[in-house]
């Protein structure tokens, strides 16, 4: 059958900037082979799979995959389907609210303008990292332990670490390892100057099931858990701005905002950039 598709360029500020994300529509006939076969073939770092709601509650439904594994919940992979679900015709039940199924659960996705914001989830384990954990992440980043102001567990599903440096420049300078021995995700951050429009430069880097070491574009679930961090602990307040990618090319753009029930809300822009059909 021809089964529709959109490339979404994700969290960007201009054409080409972002995480780009493969989402496949009509999906409901494809097995857990299928959907992890046609990832790996279009070889993004997500491919995301809509399929019908298993509840009244939800809008549509997602699968989400690596290249290696399926994830519960994952950032860009919720604002780029979300937004190719809106593209092909997709109503919300809730004016300007959409919710989404997912292995997390149900996840809410506003819409505001051209842009799009999920609704943080909770967090399956966060407290300090242990200092065995944080001897091995400052080997993969290449630091001392002693450059790291702090450093906290943000895991959402993908499992992550968040550290923290004392400026955007020590993020932008890390020369982590190209390899590491086992499966690690950590994501850094470090702050901009007082009165520069970005609070915060994030790099995030992931070990792939060969044990090579990937920095991430542009993500989504590491800014919402370590925002859910940096202002429950006072570092941060929302709303801010965070760039992530610059030494990628690119120029990611994260947008933090807080609601009156103090849920944190991780937005930024999608665009499809191509779409089509494909036989399988």
């Amino acid at each position: 059958m021809n089964r529709r598709f959109q490339l979404v360029d994700v969290f960007n500020d201009r054409p080409f900037s972002g995480n780009p994300l493969a989402v496949v529509l009509d999906a409901d006939d494809l097995d857990t082979a299928d959907m992890q076969r046609i990832t790996r073939w279009f070889n993004l770092s997500e491919t995301v799979f809509l399929l019908t709601p298993t509840t009244a509650a939800a809008d549509y439904r997602v699968r989400i995959f690596t290249l290696e594994r399926e994830l519960p919940f994952a950032g860009h992979p919720t604002l780029g389907s979300c937004h190719a679900w809106l593209a092909a015709g997709g109503r919300p039940r809730a004016e300007g609210l959409i919710t989404q199924e997912c292995g997390a659960g149900l996840i809410a996705v506003r819409r505001t303008g051209p842009s799009l914001a999920f609704a943080a989830p909770p967090l399956l384990r966060g407290g300090p990292v242990e200092t065995d954990a944080l001897v091995e992440i400052a080997r993969l980043l290449g630091i001392e332990v002693n450059a790291i102001v702090d450093a906290a567990w943000a895991d959402n599903g993908p499992g992550w670490a968040a550290v923290l440096l004392d400026s955007a420049a020590a993020v932008l300078a890390l020369e982590p390892a190209r390899t590491h021995p086992r499966r690690i995700d950590v994501g850094v951050i470090g702050p901009y100057a007082a009165g520069n429009p970005i609070a915060f430069e994030v790099r995030v880097f992931f070990s792939d099931q060969y044990g090579s070491v990937i920095e991430d574009p542009v993500t989504g679930s590491f800014n919402a858990s370590a925002a859910q961090w940096l202002i429950h602990s006072g570092r941060a307040r929302a709303p801010y701005l965070c760039a992530q990618g610059t030494r990628l090319d690119r120029s990611g753009r994260i947008a933090i905002g807080q609601d009156a029930a103090g849920t944190v809300w991780v937005g930024g822009r999608s665009d499809t950039l191509f779409s089509g059909s494909c036989g399988f």
